[in-house]
């Protein structure tokens, strides 16, 4: 049977998170993270810092892993997120990370309120981006925002999904595109659907799903992103998170528990350390306490 491959994005959980959280609380949390067994680990962005003031500490948080011997678990790669060339220049510097990720928009809305940038002109940064991680030995993962639906009344199709992968391919050669429910507006059946069509449509991607998912749902999106052939997934611990550019109110992550236990009750993924895995779950629950 094939491998889930897992992705935590703590940067997700916190570029939204109402409270300041210290470098040492990060790199404490990171390091548990990183022992757990993940397949990749989404540990912060290079973007605007006053977009994102969270965000602003990474490459801190980064040069201390890199300092401190902190390096991942064979097998787990290290994202970050970047908007423009300059970011993906900033990441590039680190040998801790392996890929460098850009959000894409299929609404001209959200990629000019996200990156400043047309669609068009995302794609033009992206071709410079591309040529910046081969030259680095970086993997450039492309993340296709409002990739389910469109909360601004713009136009959107599902057959969108496969002309920007297929553009993304053949152009630019990118070989990771997560479909993402920025705002948490999906339907089961478009999930299911959206991924059946790519992955058929062009099998030499590896497609992933970020899911956004508001707290009280079940992990129904997530089985249909299964069914669909999906096995490349993002989650963050209690399924805290949200893009706070997308909209006032953030809608989470999928949770990372309760993905765990589904996929591993299924055979489909293994924890690595399991006493790493709960002391990430403790951190968790006090960084993200609400005191």
């Amino acid at each position: 049977m094939d491998r889930v491959h897992l992705v935590e994005c703590p940067r997700d959980a916190l570029q939204g998170w109402p409270h300041k959280v210290s470098t040492e609380d990060k790199v404490a949390y990171y390091r548990a993270l990183l022992d757990v067994g993940f397949d990749t680990i989404d540990v912060g962005s290079f973007v605007s810092t006053k977009a994102v003031p969270s965000m602003a500490n990474t490459a801190k948080v980064l040069t201390t892993i890199e300092d401190e011997g902190m390096l991942p678990k064979q097998g787990t790669r290290i994202l970050v997120i970047v908007a423009n060339e300059r970011g993906a220049t900033e990441a590039s510097k680190f040998e801790t990370i392996d890929d460098i990720g850009f959000p894409l928009s299929l609404s001209e809305t959200f990629q000019k309120r996200n990156t400043g940038a047309s669609i068009e002109e995302a794609f033009s940064r992206l071709d410079n981006i591309q040529n910046i991680c081969v030259n680095n030995s970086k993997r450039l993962v492309v993340y296709l925002s409002m990739g389910f639906g469109n909360p601004y009344g713009e136009v959107w199709h599902p057959d969108m999904l496969t002309k920007f992968s297929d553009r993304l391919r053949r152009d630019l050669n990118v070989e990771v595109i997560a479909l993402s429910d920025t705002v948490g507006t999906a339907l089961e059946n478009v999930v299911e659907d959206a991924f059946s069509a790519v992955i058929t449509e062009l099998p030499d991607i590896e497609f992933g799903a970020h899911l956004h998912l508001h707290a009280t749902a079940g992990l129904s999106k997530i089985e249909a992103a299964l069914r669909g052939g999906c096995l490349r997934f993002d989650g963050a611990i209690r399924g805290i998170g949200g893009c706070p550019l997308a909209q006032d109110a953030l809608v989470g992550n999928a949770p990372t528990e309760r993905m765990v236990e589904l996929f591993v009750n299924r055979g489909l993924w293994t924890v690595g350390n399991e006493r790493a895995w709960d002391q990430s779950q403790n951190l968790a629950s006090e960084i993200f306490s609400e005191i």
